[in-house]
């Protein structure tokens, strides 16, 4: 739920209308609490244009750090502005079909730094300096009821951006981190606790608290724990999402840990399920995915890979409940894209009859 009144958007929806403000050139400013994953969507939308993003954060930058430098040119006699180094050239933006300004924290940004930018995304230049053609800007900060460090922005600098606030949403969130590699066990515990996502809470004194941000930071500790203690790695969850939900992520991961061997099930040696937990299910129907992206990424024998999305399919009919199946299958099949031909597969229409129209409804 957003704080203000604005119209809030997901990072899906985002995304579609910031690739739609690139093509008309209009800057964009994107709005949200902290961590929500403002930057990370700029940077995938860059990824995806084979661009370069370039990163300033204003907050911490000076008015010269935009405008240059002014010096004395011995050659005319007069004063003239050494540019600035961060912003791109026509020899760097030569090399990319696009590149993206990024504006981070600009409302965070003192006064003097702000009128600076203001003019670069006014008339696409300061001072000497001209933005080349093939670079478009996004901006973005907190909200003031964030408490962060802002500064209120000049309407008329306002008035130059396309504003969308962005809100915490699980589907767009899932659909990235499953993408991203995101560990098992953190995405199939906030698939069990959607609401667990995101806790921030701008009246709170607590120091960490839950954002997409913060949960990518548990799963990196989790994708390199082999030499940590336990008592050191429950610390430093609770760093990054606060205690109370660290108890409740180690509980899952306690009870994940007695699931079978994802492997065992899509070879076909595992066909039952004997511990019935739901959160832990979520994570190895995560597992199981991710096993199937890894044979086709690997380049497996088709028919092998086949039997394995058969076994795949039929483990989740006999064990899981339908919303676990819908999940399975659409990460499989809607988010991977996983070549699976319903020919090959002799559970298939089974499948389809009983959960097809599930997973239409899912993915749209």
């Amino acid at each position: 739920m957003a704080i203000s009144d604005n119209l809030t958007v997901t990072s899906v929806q985002a995304r579609k209308a910031i690739l739609k403000a690139f093509k008309a050139k209009r800057p964009v400013f994107l709005w949200g609490p902290p961590g929500i994953g403002k930057s990370e969507v700029v940077q995938d939308i860059t990824n995806e244009l084979g661009g370069l993003m370039i990163d300033l954060r204003m907050a911490q930058m000076e008015p010269t750090d935009l405008r240059g430098i002014p010096y004395y040119n011995k050659d005319n006699g007069r004063m003239d502005w050494a540019p600035p180094i961060d912003l791109p050239d026509s020899d760097l933006a030569s090399k990319y079909p696009v590149i993206v300004l990024f504006l981070d924290e600009m409302n965070s940004a003192p006064p003097a730094v702000q009128a600076a930018g203001y003019q670069l995304v006014l008339n696409r230049r300061v001072g000497k300096y001209v933005l080349p053609d093939n670079v478009v800007i996004v901006a973005a900060g907190n909200r003031e009821s964030d408490k962060g460090v802002t500064y209120r922005m000049p309407m008329p600098l306002a008035n130059r951006f396309l504003h969308l606030e962005m809100r915490a949403d699980f589907a767009s969130w899932q659909n990235w981190a499953v993408n991203a590699g995101i560990h098992k066990d953190v995405v199939g515990y906030l698939s069990f606790a959607k609401n667990d996502l995101y806790d921030f809470d701008n009246k709170s004194s607590s120091r960490a608290f839950a954002t997409p941000r913060s949960w990518t930071f548990v799963s990196q500790l989790l994708d390199d724990e082999a030499d940590t203690d336990n008592d050191t790695l429950f610390n430093l969850i609770s760093g990054a999402v606060g205690e109370g939900l660290a108890v409740k992520f180690q509980a899952h991961r306690k009870v994940s840990s007695k699931m079978p061997n994802p492997s065992d099930i899509l070879n076909g040696k595992v066909k039952d399920l004997n511990v019935k937990e739901i959160s832990a299910m979520y994570s190895l129907t995560t597992s199981m995915c991710y096993e199937l992206r890894d044979a086709i990424e690997n380049k497996v024998d088709m028919k092998k890979f086949h039997s394995m999305a058969d076994n795949f399919f039929n483990y989740m009919m006999s064990n899981f409940e339908t919303e676990l199946v819908v999940m399975g299958a659409k990460v499989a099949l809607k988010t991977f894209k996983l070549p699976i031909e319903p020919s090959q597969l002799k559970n298939f229409d089974e499948f389809h009859k009983k959960y097809g129209k599930y997973i239409v409804e899912a993915g749209n």
